[in-house]
């Protein structure tokens, strides 16, 4: 039998510059070549002319290359420990006391010249891959070698594992190399751990080798070559690999199922995944969490939303991934009802104090804005990881509650918790919208100094943020120049949104002059620019802006905004009527408009910042977020909250009203732009008219 592989080329290049599958057929000639990596180039080792040290074997049982340092001498007389030490180290490791076993074993070590067996080995193998531990893994292996230890095919195999799971490829592939047995263990796992660290061109290579070499694969190793394909993003290779599922008769496996229609969802073909989830003789939990994610990935939330009820109908097992998906699609749809029902649903399947469950539910709630219900989860949850701290410390800034989030990361520093680079982002944005700046250059300084996490483009773009908010222009701009690396678009865009609150015109036009090299096809920086000149006076340039925009055939289409109201999205643009209560929602409207000119509102007509156009600017009075809060207001208790949704950023004239719209009725609104969420509440804005 013989399954042809179609040419395709792949936008990289190896050494023959020719493709690794070009013209390729799966065949099963017996082929066999000692040392397969001899046939493999690492693409990224090549790109940095780095020498491969793992292509030539040795003929040793074990060679430790770099190790020699660490390896003992022979001694003349082997100690035989008893077999109680063994037994008592396979028994911390069955418990899970990793630690406690490889402290046992150092004890060993420091006497040195034992003797372990081979069950005391494998278990000490089994607490290197529990903790991930590489000084662990150097060690161990480092003491098989000294002692002469004897590995089979198995303990082999055990050794291979041991460094893949702990990511020591470079040493995984030499030991592959010179393993003088292998079988298709030992190439399921080489195949797994290059998945895994993303070496998706090599693993073709080697995937094709192996397959040469007499071992056909199973469905454990074409489900993991889908993920490759997947990874590579590359749908031609994918749908190559599905023939060969089928042709091998191992397309049913749910293995290979699920990672087919995660191929075909991050491949683009939502279709061809929908049609492979049909398909399945049994839809197991994991294929229904891979559907949903796949509709999610593409923006299909309200269908992912749909998939979850299904699932949830048909009977199946949902466990704590499927809840944390449907909140952050409920995150992203501003829905609260669905969210309450997956919470809801959450605590009935037994997950009420799941740590991954319980962390999307806060993440829900800090986002947009119930900061009670957040903190209520939160204080309630056994566990917590960095990620359930980042998330209520950063919903607490993004409500303009710096103070709060400080003191969260107070608290969490003080339990022991290790920050990450996203902790800081979050407490740096919150010092920011909260306009503290002092406490803001302290953690920034105290990050490299502290805590040993080098400050990225993100956290210069808050500092930036920080500065261009105190009005601080030219210390913000000598801050993108000192940066240790080159300014990235996120840091000149927030110095261009500091030049535009502050009508500065000459640093604004250097700023966005860097965002077009570097985005030239992101309109939002040209309306930005367009916009400085408008209210600094400067008609000419900012049509010369506007031709420009024709020229290159650039429009930025209508402004969208929605809001959830009993399960139900809906949907307005600027000006709309098409809607079945429009006579009532323009009413309610006026009605707002007359009651806040009263508190001192007047139409922002000069602005057309940030993401409207001319067009829009003649209704100025009845953009979209505006009609979507005036329909809002009439079909929602008085006591809830509005959650909008708008799909560009905010412009001036509908934050002014909206704040003044909180304060006459009462309500809390919340709107995510395209920019940030905006929390509104009695006449000020989560922003401080920052964005």
């Amino acid at each position: 039998m013989e399954i042809p592989l179609l040419s395709y080329h792949f936008p990289f290049t190896v050494k023959d510059k020719k493709s690794m599958f070009s013209g390729y057929c799966f065949s099963f000639s017996r082929r066999k070549w000692i040392n397969p990596f001899d046939r493999i180039r690492c693409c990224s080792l090549e790109v940095q002319g780095v020498q491969q040290p793992w292509l030539k074997p040795k003929p040793s049982k074990i060679d430790v290359g770099e190790r020699k340092e660490t390896v003992l001498e022979e001694p003349q007389m082997r100690k035989h420990p008893s077999s109680g030490i063994c037994s008592q180290i396979e028994k911390l490791v069955l418990n899970k006391r990793y630690r406690e076993a490889l402290e046992l074993f150092e004890i060993l070590e420091f006497e040195g010249g034992f003797e372990l067996e081979s069950s005391a080995y494998d278990a000490l193998i089994s607490a290197c891959i529990g903790l991930k531990s590489i000084r662990g893994v150097k060690r161990v292996f480092s003491y098989m070698s000294s002692n002469g230890f004897d590995l089979d095919l198995y303990m082999r195999n055990r050794v291979l594992l041991m460094h893949v799971k702990c990511g020591m490829m470079i040493d995984a592939r030499k030991l592959f190399v010179e393993m003088p047995e292998k079988n298709l263990v030992s190439w399921n796992m080489i195949i797994g751990g290059l998945v895994d660290s993303g070496d998706y061109a090599e693993v073709f290579q080697l995937f094709l080798i192996m397959w040469e070499e007499s071992l056909d694969g199973g469905s454990r190793t074409f489900a993991m070559m889908i993920r490759a394909s997947a990874g590579l993003g590359h749908i031609f290779v994918g749908r190559q690999l599905h023939t060969c599922t089928l042709k091998m008769g191992v397309a049913d496996n749910i293995f290979v199922t699920c990672a087919l229609i995660d191929m075909y969802s991050k491949c683009g073909s939502i279709e061809d995944a929908q049609c492979v989830f049909d398909e399945m003789p049994e839809k197991t939990t994991v294929g229904w969490n891979s559907i949903i994610a796949g509709y999610a990935l593409h923006g299909y939330s309200e269908e992912a939303v749909s998939k979850f009820y299904e699932m949830r109908d048909s009977g199946v097992e949902m466990d704590h991934f499927t809840f944390s998906m449907v909140l952050r699609i409920c995150t992203r749809l501003a829905s609260l009802e669905h969210a309450k029902q997956a919470h809801a649903s959450l605590v009935r399947h037994g997950f009420g104090l799941d740590i991954v469950a319980n962390t999307a539910l806060v993440d829900f709630y800090s986002k947009w804005g119930r900061m009670e219900d957040a903190r209520h989860v939160f204080d309630k949850m056994p566990q917590k990881n960095v990620i359930s701290w980042n998330a209520l410390i950063a919903g607490y800034g993004n409500h303009g509650h710096g103070e709060e989030a400080i003191e969260m990361f107070e608290q969490m520093l003080q339990g022991k918790m290790i920050p990450d680079h996203v902790t800081f982002l979050a407490v740096l944005s919150a010092c920011s919208y909260s306009g503290l700046s002092e406490r803001g250059w302290a953690y920034f300084k105290s990050m490299s100094r502290d805590h040993k996490i080098k400050p990225r483009a993100m956290h210069y773009a808050c500092m930036i943020e920080l500065l261009g908010k105190d009005g601080l222009l030219d210390e913000a701009f000598a801050l993108i120049k000192s940066a240790p690396f080159r300014p990235t678009a996120n840091m000149w865009a927030a110095l261009l949104t500091a030049c535009r609150v502050h009508e500065n015109l000459e640093i604004g036009k250097l700023a966005a002059e860097k965002l077009y090299g570097m985005e030239p096809e992101k309109l939002s920086n040209y309306f930005v620019l367009l916009n400085i000149y408008n209210s600094s006076g400067k008609l000419k340039e900012a049509a010369a802006v506007v031709q420009t925009l024709r020229r290159k055939g650039m429009r930025m289409l209508p402004a969208c905004s929605w809001i959830e109201v009993k399960k139900q999205p809906y949907f307005f643009h600027s000006g709309d009527k098409s809607h079945a209560q429009t006579k009532g929602i323009y009413q309610k409207l006026d009605n707002l408009m007359l009651e806040i000119s009263k508190h001192g509102y007047v139409p922002e007509r000069k602005n057309l910042l940030p993401d409207v156009d001319v067009q829009e600017e003649r209704v100025i009075l009845y953009h979209s977020e505006k009609l979507a809060i005036a329909f809002g207001l009439i079909n929602t208790p008085g006591w809830t909250p509005l959650q909008i949704v708008q799909s560009h950023r905010i412009c001036g004239d509908c934050h002014s009203a909206i704040k003044l719209i909180a304060m006459v009725t009462g309500r809390e609104i919340v709107v995510r732009d395209a920019s940030r969420f905006h929390h509104f509440r009695d006449a000020s804005c989560s922003c401080g008219d920052y964005w």
